[in-house]
């Protein structure tokens, strides 16, 4: 009876261990040769130009001729740090937006610690992100300014714009969660575990973590994160790494990919609070009961152009959790762009790059 089964012979063997022994070796070599200044990221050019606290706004130095338009700030989470947008020179957001002529801002929200015990979304919306708009509007001589939010820093831009529609002459959100509760629309596989396990937890959990922690902690963060990819996060640092040992370029794009990682800030006590409760659990966003300052939020007071980006196959963030905005802001300029790849690819895959820096650019261009 014939068999399908390939047959390995012993020089087969043997040749296999002897090219895995000479890769694991020429690892260690690497190893060896690799230092700090070789894995550095966010290296753009930027200088600072106010702090407030641990909070800091940077301008990047430009790249390229000025096109003229009305400055962007760029407005990350607090759960992961904005070096995403920059993690090396040819996989760049903030490169490619500069080379188009953008002028671009950044704000870094730094190390919060327990003496961030209690400060609210409120203080980052209404005080810190607020304040950085002033500082921009002054050095610009601009009226407007353009936001461009990613992830928790979307949800940060668009309650802004809500709140101060005269301030915000168009803005990008990427990855924004809007509707919580929206990935129960979709319901693939293996997508929106961060809901799930967010609405599993009981309010009063969430209030004795912060209370013992003072802080929702970046460690634990990035083990929910692992969680969500376990055959991902279980093979990683043997398979992906050996593959990556055959190639200095692929190592070191390893390497400051694990940087970034583990680059997790603790997220403040009472922020993450209205984060996980609000926010995950009551859905208040899209349903205009969230408050910031005793005023509500309302989408529909958004009266400035958007361009919506998601992930066509984001886990974190599932597309619908995002699209949920259309219909629901004060303006009939939506736009939305989907990119190939998840929550991390649309920053640093190579196919949606080059669609993500000149989408942006082109869409606030038309809109300067």
């Amino acid at each position: 009876m014939s068999s399908n089964r390939p047959t390995i012979t012993p020089a087969d063997a043997v040749a296999e261990a002897s090219a895995l022994g000479r890769r694991i070796a020429e690892g260690a070599r690497l190893f060896g040769e690799i230092r700090d200044a070789d894995v550095q990221i966010a290296t753009t050019p930027k200088d600072l130009v106010w702090t407030q606290d641990k909070v800091s706004l940077y301008r990047y130095r430009p790249l390229a001729e000025s096109k003229g338009l009305p400055p962007v700030l760029i407005v990350y989470g607090l759960i992961g740090r904005y070096t995403m947008a920059d993690l090396q020179e040819d996989r760049s957001l903030v490169r490619n937006l500069l080379n188009l002529g953008l002028d671009l801002w950044v704000v870094d929200w730094g190390n919060p610690g327990r003496a961030e015990r209690f400060v609210t979304i409120d203080d980052y919306v209404d005080g810190y992100l607020a304040e950085c708009v002033n500082v921009i509007q002054e050095r610009t001589e601009r009226e407007k300014v353009n936001l461009l939010g990613i992830c928790e820093g979307g949800v940060f831009t668009t309650c802004y714009a809500a709140l101060n529609p005269d301030q915000v002459n168009a803005m990008v959100l990427t990855i924004t969660p809007i509707d919580f509760h929206a990935d129960q629309v979709d319901n693939r596989p293996g997508h929106g575990f961060i809901n799930i396990w967010a609405r599993s937890l009981r309010p009063e959990d969430i209030d004795r973590l912060i209370e013992t922690q003072g802080s929702l902690p970046g460690a634990l963060m990035g083990s929910v994160f692992s969680m969500m990819t376990p055959m991902r996060t279980l093979t990683k640092y043997n398979l992906d790494l050996l593959d990556a040992l055959a190639d200095k370029k692929k190592f070191l794009n390893f390497l400051r990919m694990e940087k970034w990682i583990a680059d997790r800030p603790d997220h403040p006590g009472e922020a993450a609070k209205q984060w996980l409760k609000d926010l995950y659990q009551e859905n208040k966003l899209v349903e205009s009961r969230f408050e910031l300052s005793g005023r509500p939020v309302k989408l529909s007071q958004i009266t400035c152009p958007v361009l919506n980006v998601f992930a066509k196959d984001d886990h974190i963030i599932p597309p619908a959790t995002s699209r949920a905005l259309q219909g629901k802001i004060g303006t009939e300029d939506y736009t939305e762009l989907g990119l190939p790849g998840g929550h991390v690819g649309v920053f640093v895959g190579g196919k949606a790059q080059a669609l993500l820096g000149s989408g942006i650019a082109d869409w606030l261009s038309a809109r300067g």
